[in-house]
């Protein structure tokens, strides 16, 4: 009788004890639920759209090249009798760099001045004769066509004895010389190389993405390393119409040189521009942005949810975007909690902008 009164206390009490552990656990999954209904709201913060007037930088970087290269050849054969040039000289345009012999050239001048000398004299008596009627026109043409020869030979005779003096075609410095006194050259041979950087061509390859934005005339601030507190401006004078292999297009820009602070051929610089973007048109920070610039879409917050937005983007700054289409002036857009979020997810705003 005792060991039965013992089992049914023990039966009891286990009852009980499984009933405070089921209401313990009921009240626990309760509490859960309840924390896990407050932990979908995600924390965003916000940026309503609005109308703003931006610019945005463009910076490349590019390499000066001189304003003009030539390579100042032989245009007459023969050897060289006197050289005026040394690198690091300076050559104003028509200064002889250097002479070929024209012995030769000199005489073949003197022997068609003669030619023309006499041409012009027996010109004039046929045509004296022929006035008296004792010349034939016969002999009036010939003697014309004589001297018209005479005079074209003696053009040619000094044109051949000009070649014999090479001159530069520009002002520039000499970076080369290719012979000395006594050397003999070909039409064709180079004598020298003489540079123009008393201002520079600025070559850039621009990318597609940013080409559009450069305009004949435009004036860029142009900055180098060398100096680094200058800055100088250039016009743009070439933007090409057509790509390279690697979809860069290329550009000129036009700069002068100085003497406070001349600069050389070769040098790298940074080309940069300020665009202004569309005026009073609608921007979104760059941070709100879901998926790429071509296939752009937001969270835009109404009602307590986020709910995903189609857009189209246009004009880019740094840290701005331009809505086209898609958004409204004063909707409000996420900008920081995208991670968490989702279609039709329900937001608690932290912070607007």
């Amino acid at each position: 009788m005792k060991k039965k009164l013992v089992v049914i206390i023990t039966v009891i009490i286990l009852v009980v004890l499984a009933a405070v552990r089921l209401a313990s656990n009921h009240s626990k999954i309760s509490e859960r639920k309840t924390s896990s209904g407050i932990s979908s709201l995600v924390a965003v913060d916000v940026f309503s759209v609005r109308k703003m007037d931006m610019s945005k930088s463009i910076s490349t970087v590019g390499t000066l090249n001189a304003y003009q290269q030539l390579d100042l050849a032989a245009e007459s054969q023969g050897r060289i009798t006197s050289l005026n040039c040394e690198v690091g000289q300076t050559k104003g345009k028509g200064s002889v760099i250097a002479t070929i012999d024209d012995k030769v050239k000199l005489l073949s001048v003197e022997s068609a001045k003669i030619s023309l000398t006499k041409a012009s004299k027996d010109l004039a008596r046929i045509e004296t004769l022929f006035k008296g009627n004792t010349s034939s026109q016969m002999e009036l043409d010939n003697a014309r066509t004589a001297y018209e020869a005479a005079v074209v030979q003696l053009q040619q005779a000094e044109k051949q004895l000009a070649y014999t003096k090479v001159t530069s075609s520009i002002n520039g410095t000499i970076v080369k010389k290719l012979v000395e006194i006594g050397s003999y050259v070909n039409v064709g041979n180079p004598i020298a190389s003489i540079v123009d950087v008393s201002k520079f061509r600025v070559k850039l390859n621009v990318s597609e993405s940013n080409v559009n934005e450069f305009r004949v005339g435009m004036v860029p601030d142009i900055t180098t390393s060398v100096y680094p507190d200058a800055v100088f401006h250039g016009k743009v004078t070439f933007v090409s119409p057509q790509s390279d292999d690697a979809h860069n297009y290329p550009v000129e820009i036009e700069m002068p040189n100085n003497s406070k602070t001349p600069l050389k051929a070769g040098m790298f610089v940074s080309v940069s521009m300020k665009i202004s973007l569309p005026a009073n048109s609608l921007y979104i920070p760059r941070e709100s942005l879901v998926g790429s610039i071509q296939d752009a879409k937001v969270y835009v917050v109404r009602n307590d949810k986020a709910m995903l937005q189609k857009i189209v983007v246009g004009q880019q700054s740094e840290s701005y975007l331009q809505v086209i289409s898609g958004l409204q002036e004063g909707d409000q857009v996420v900008m920081n909690g995208l991670v968490n979020l989702s279609n039709d997810k329900s937001v608690k705003i932290m912070n607007k902008k």
